[in-house]
């Protein structure tokens, strides 16, 4: 159908995908640092027409406390690493996808 696409994803539920019907895709990162033993299909990023595009799937964060949400909000400062790290390339950035955000306060 003339789209290119990239995936990360396990045998289980999660994954994250990027299509593009407006060019090539140049694959430039799967995951994020900073946790090796972290095999979950969570991220992966892309460089496509002069655009870096980051599809996430954020996980889920509850039942607070636990150790779910410790690894969510571990999860979101390595993030917020690798975004910091983006954003010194002064290239326009999207980071798309599921960020499992729950319309409760213990999520928020």
């Amino acid at each position: 159908m003339g789209y290119h696409s990239i995936w990360h994803g396990q045998q289980s539920w999660n994954g994250v995908a990027i299509l593009s019907r407006y060019g090539e895709i140049q694959e430039t990162r799967r995951g994020l640092e900073g946790e090796p033993k972290d095999l979950h299909s969570r991220y992966i990023e892309a460089f496509i027409n002069g655009i870096v595009i980051g599809c996430l799937y954020l996980p889920n964060g509850n039942p607070w406390p636990g150790p779910k949400f410790e690894y969510k909000l571990r999860w979101m400062q390595r993030l917020q690493i690798h975004v910091d790290k983006l954003r010194n390339f002064n290239l326009p950035v999207a980071l798309i996808g599921d960020y499992n955000v729950m319309p409760t306060e213990l999520d928020t």
